[in-house]
């Protein structure tokens, strides 16, 4: 007997991975490009946003605005209890076999902030972007796919890194003023290398739609 592999839950499983990866291995940065004397660091975690993007985009355009949000919800809970798990495992004591504690809840006890200021941007950004999607497609009656899976990225993703950034690095010690100044310079370059990546899996989308409506 042959089995088939349910192209949606296959679709939601990825989704939910790559969402956890860019969650558990975004506490590494690495050097990316360097611009006069201005280095941009980026988190190993945004290399899979090309996928995140092509995924949301694809069954928000085949399978609708309410699924799309349903996988928004899932994701969240999913990273979530991850991330909670992850938290709670480090309190527990390491056996004295166990040398490696310290480098293990180095890695896996990411601060409260930090978690709380992803899990926020996730979600506000996530349902932002389906629901321009869908706005852009019924105004464009259902033509210029690059165009809403473009924008609806563009917007939503800047929202996602301001939010995100206002969060995890806003300093009560420090003005107005240089806080704003201090989290523009982390959203712009990192909104832009978001942008070129939603332009770069386009062709992606495209394959995901014609592959998920297929019958």
């Amino acid at each position: 007997m042959k089995t088939k592999i349910n192209k949606m839950d296959f679709l939601v499983a990825l989704y939910i991975t790559c969402l956890a990866l860019a969650e558990i291995m975004s506490m590494k940065t690495i050097p990316l490009l360097k611009i006069f004397a201005y280095q941009l660091n980026v988190s190993v975690g945004i290399f899979v946003f090309p996928i995140l993007f092509a995924i949301n985009d694809v069954i928000t355009e085949v399978k609708g605005k309410a699924r799309a949000k349903q996988l928004v919800y899932t994701s969240l809970i999913m990273v979530a209890i991850i991330m909670v798990y992850s938290i709670f495992v480090t309190w527990l004591p390491e056996s004295a076999r166990f040398r490696d504690g310290e480098a293990y809840n180095l890695v896996f006890a990411k601060a409260a902030r930090i978690s709380l200021a992803s899990l926020v941007a996730f979600i506000i950004s996530g349902l932002l972007d389906v629901a321009i999607f869908h706005q852009i497609k019924v105004k464009t009656k259902g033509k210029m796919l690059w165009l809403r899976s473009n924008l609806s990225n563009f917007i939503s993703q800047l929202l996602d890194t301001f939010i995100f950034a206002s969060i995890a690095f806003y300093s009560f010690q420090d003005g107005l003023s240089s806080n704003f100044s201090f989290i523009l310079s982390i959203v712009i370059p990192y909104w832009l290398l978001k942008c070129f990546m939603s332009v770069v899996e386009t062709p992606l989308t495209y394959w995901g739609v014609k592959w998920l409506g297929k019958k």
